[in-house]
C-alpha cells in the first residue's frame, strides 16, 4: 500500500503540485528518496528520522521508498521535509490515510521535531486552493498562507502538533492572516525647497507609472526627489498586494505574515550584479525588477551601472515580465515596475557649472551619458534636468505642496485610469497602453496632433517616442481631469522627452 500526500515545487512565482509517494516494502533496511531531489531534499530522511525519534517512534526494518512525483521535475529546497513526514506516518498508520491525501504540505523539520518557517506559503496556498485541498505549514508562515481566504490553512508548532490535529486528539484552528503593514513615511515633497518642474515630473510619472530620468550636478536633490516618490503613490490594490507578496513570498521577504499594501521601493547599488537585478542564480531568483513589481525601482548613479546590466533592462521595460533562463530552470517573472533613474551630467558632475570649468567639455559629458545607450534613453517617458539649488534658498520656509495633497491627485488620475481599463487585462495604466487602445484613449485634438508631428519631424522622434509621448499627454489630461488630450497636454509631454539636444 502506498500513502499519499502533497508538496509544492516552485516555477518562478507559480507553485506546481507534486505528489509524494511513500511505500514501506519487505527488505534490506534503508530510507531512500528518488524524484530528482537535490541535496536539501535528499538529506530529509535524516531531518525526518531525528523528528520521529524524538517522539518515540521507531522506524520498522523494512525498506522505506519516497517518491517525489512527476519524477522529472527537480526538486529543491527544505520544504520537502514535512510532506515526506505526513506521507511516511500515513504509511505507518499513525495518521489516516484520507487526510494526508488531502494535505499539501511544506516547511523544514528540526532535529527536534519543531517546524521551521519556509519560503513560498503564499503561493503554496494559492496552488492548495485551486486543488481544494489543506495546506500544512509551519506556525511562522500561517498568517502569510491565510491570506489566500480560498485555503483551509494549518500552522502547527511540531510534527507533534500535526500527529495530535490528524488523530483528533487536539485538533488546530484554522491560521488568520497578519495584519496589513503600513511604513509609516516621514519624507514630504514639501522639505525639497525649488525644483517646481522635477516635482511635476514626479507626479505625472507616479500619475501613469512613466519612466523617469533625472540629470542634474551632485547635490542638486535628485535623491531626495526619488526617496519622496512612496509618499505620493497610492496603495496597492488587493490584486497587486498580493501580485507583489507572492514573490516577496519567494525571496523571504514578508515578515510575520504580515503582506504590505505599500508599494515596493527598490534601490539597488550600482555594483550589483545582472543575476541581482533580472534575476538568476543557481535557482533563477527573482531580481530587483521583479521585486520591485507594482511599485518603483529607484537606479541612483545609472551611468556607473554595468553597460550589460542596463541593456538587460531593455526588454522587461517593453513587456513586463522577465524570463529568467538556466540550464536547471526556465522560469518567468512579472515585472511592472517604475524605473527612476538619476545620473550626474558628466564624470565630475559639473559639466553646466560655469564656477568650476573642466578642461574636457563637452567631450566628458558626451562620454559618460554615452554609457547609456540610445535605445534604453529612448525607453524613458520624462528626462528633466534637476538644477542646483542655491545655498541662500536653503535657509528659505518650506513653501512647495505636501506630498498628501500630490498623492490625492495621483490618487484621482490613477482612479480614472481603473475605470478606463476596467476591460483590458493588459492594461492598468496608461503606462501599460498601446495598439488600437492607446488610439482609443490618447489621440490629441487636431492642434495637439500637429504639434506632435511637428516635433517628431524636427527632433526625429522614433515610433516609440511617438507613442511615449502620447501616453504621458494622456496622463496629463487624467491630472487635469480632462476627457481629451489637447495642444497643451501634448506640449508638456514633448517638453519633458526634449531635455536636451544630446537626447533627442
Amino acid at each position: 500500500m502506498v500513502a499519499l500526500a502533497y508538496t509544492v515545487a516552485f516555477e518562478g512565482i507559480a507553485a506546481r503540485l507534486v505528489e509524494v509517494q511513500c511505500a514501506i516494502s519487505p527488505g534490506i533496511p534503508a530510507f531512500s528518496i528518488v524524484g530528482l531531489p537535490d541535496k536539501a531534499v535528499s538529506e530529509a530522511r535524516e531531518r525526518v528520522r531525528a523528528a520521529l525519534t524524538a517522539m518515540a517512534i521507531a522506524l520498522p526494518s523494512k525498506r522505506i521508498t519516497v517518491n517525489l512525483s512527476p519524477a522529472d521535475l527537480p526538486k529543491e529546497g527544505s520544504h520537502f521535509d514535512l510532506p515526506i513526514a505526513v506521507a511516511l506516518l500515513a504509511a505507518l498508520d499513525i495518521i489516516p490515510l484520507d487526510d494526508a491525501a488531502q494535505t499539501v504540505a511544506l516547511g523544514e523539520l528540526s532535529l527536534d521535531g519543531t517546524l521551521v518557517p519556509v519560503i513560498g506559503a503564499l503561493p503554496a496556498a494559492m496552488a492548495a486552493a485551486e486543488e481544494d485541498r489543506t495546506l500544512l505549514c509551519p506556525h511562522a508562515c500561517g498568517a502569510e498562507a491565510a491570506w489566500v481566504g480560498a485555503a483551509k490553512v494549518i500552522a502547527p508548532r511540531t510534527l507533534a502538533d500535526v500527529v495530535r490535529h490528524y488523530t483528533g486528539q487536539s485538533v488546530l484552528s484554522p491560521a488568520e492572516p497578519g495584519e496589513v503593514r503600513g511604513t509609516a513615511t516621514t519624507r514630504d515633497l514639501s522639505e525639497v525647497k525649488g525644483q517646481e518642474r522635477a516635482k511635476r515630473a514626479l507626479e505625472i510619472a507616479a500619475a501613469g507609472r512613466h519612466h523617469l530620468m533625472f540629470v542634474g550636478s551632485p547635490g542638486s536633490g535628485k535623491s531626495m526627489l526619488a526617496a519622496r516618490i512612496p509618499g505620493i503613490l497610492p496603495p496597492l490594490t488587493p490584486a497587486e498586494a498580493l501580485e507583489t507578496s507572492m514573490i516577496h513570498s519567494l525571496s523571504g521577504l514578508l515578515d510575520e505574515g504580515g503582506i504590505n499594501r505599500e508599494r515596493p521601493f527598490r534601490e539597488p547599488h550600482h555594483t550589483a550584479s545582472m543575476a541581482a537585478i533580472v534575476g538568476g542564480g543557481r535557482t533563477a531568483k527573482p531580481g530587483e525588477i521583479s521585486l520591485a513589481h507594482n511599485g518603483v525601482l529607484f537606479m541612483d548613479e545609472f551611468p556607473e551601472f554595468a553597460r550589460a546590466v542596463l541593456e538587460t533592462l531593455r526588454q522587461p521595460i517593453e513587456t513586463g515580465e522577465v524570463v529568467v533562463a538556466r540550464a536547471n530552470a526556465h522560469v518567468r517573472y512579472p515585472c511592472r515596475f517604475m524605473l527612476v533613474a538619476a545620473a550626474n551630467p558628466c564624470k565630475c558632475g559639473y559639466l553646466a557649472d560655469p564656477a568650476r570649468a573642466c578642461a574636457r567639455v563637452p567631450i566628458c559629458g558626451e562620454d559618460y551619458m554615452g554609457r547609456i545607450s540610445g535605445p534604453l534613453m529612448d525607453r524613458f517617458d520624462l528626462r528633466v534636468e534637476v538644477p542646483p539649488v542655491a545655498f541662500t534658498d536653503l535657509d528659505l520656509p518650506d513653501s512647495g505642496e505636501s506630498s498628501a495633497s500630490v498623492a490625492a491627485r495621483v490618487a484621482a488620475a490613477r482612479a480614472r485610469q481603473t475605470e478606463r481599463f476596467a476591460g483590458h487585462d493588459s492594461a492598468r495604466v496608461n503606462a501599460d497602453a498601446e495598439g488600437h487602445l492607446l488610439d482609443q484613449i490618447a489621440t490629441p485634438d487636431s492642434e495637439g496632433r500637429d504639434l506632435l508631428v511637428r516635433v517628431a519631424e524636427r527632433f526625429g522622434l522614433s515610433a516609440r517616442g511617438y507613442h511615449r509621448v502620447l501616453r504621458v499627454a494622456r496622463t496629463i489630461a487624467d491630472l487635469e481631469g480632462s476627457d481629451d488630450v489637447r495642444k497643451p497636454h501634448v506640449a508638456e509631454a514633448v517638453s519633458y522627452r526634449l531635455m536636451t539636444a544630446r537626447d533627442s
